[in-house]
């Protein structure tokens, strides 16, 4: 017995690999490339009018929506289709007052971080029609070259909470 107990000491354990694995592997990956690409097949191309990926309708995607549309109208962004600046301070003064409405429709109804995104909106939109009617004012409302980039300066917002706007 003593041999024989010595014998199975001796032997080195044998690895046993098992390709199995990888043929399955390699098949499933062959089955999802083969699904997608049926998928893209049968999706139209972008912009031939198939279906679009809009973005999950929520507060925040609301006030950005209304925060861009006053940029837009106040000259703060190129039209993307005309490559043109336009200045139309009704219409910014319109989107304005729509963020006012927001914000006393849901005075007591907002997390802190939703409070924070729409005062940030509304400060920084009424900022920009201040500064448009500025300059507008001071051009005889000729052609306007809106601020590309440019932040409302710390004395504004001074000012601002002086008047009692915030």
């Amino acid at each position: 017995m003593a041999d024989g107990e010595k014998k199975k000491n001796d032997e080195k354990p044998k690895i046993v690999v098992d390709d199995d694995w990888k043929a399955e592997a390699q098949a499933e990956k062959e089955r999802l490339a083969r699904e997608a690409r049926k998928e893209r097949a049968s999706q139209p191309p972008e912009g031939a009018g198939g279906p679009r990926q809009l973005p999950v309708a929520s507060f925040s995607s609301l006030v950005n929506m209304l925060a861009t549309q006053t940029m837009m109208a106040l000259g703060g962004m190129q039209d993307p289709k005309t490559k043109r600046v336009l200045v139309d301070l009704e219409l910014g003064k319109h989107h304005v007052d729509t963020l006012e409405v927001l914000e006393k429709k849901t005075k007591g109804n907002l997390t802190d971080d939703e409070k924070k995104m729409l005062d940030e909106a509304l400060y920084h939109t009424r900022m920009l029609y201040v500064q448009m009617t500025q300059r507008l004012a001071g051009q005889g409302q000729g052609a306007v070259t809106p601020p590309q980039g440019e932040q409302p300066r710390e004395d504004d917002e001074q000012k601002g909470k002086q008047d009692g706007k915030s």
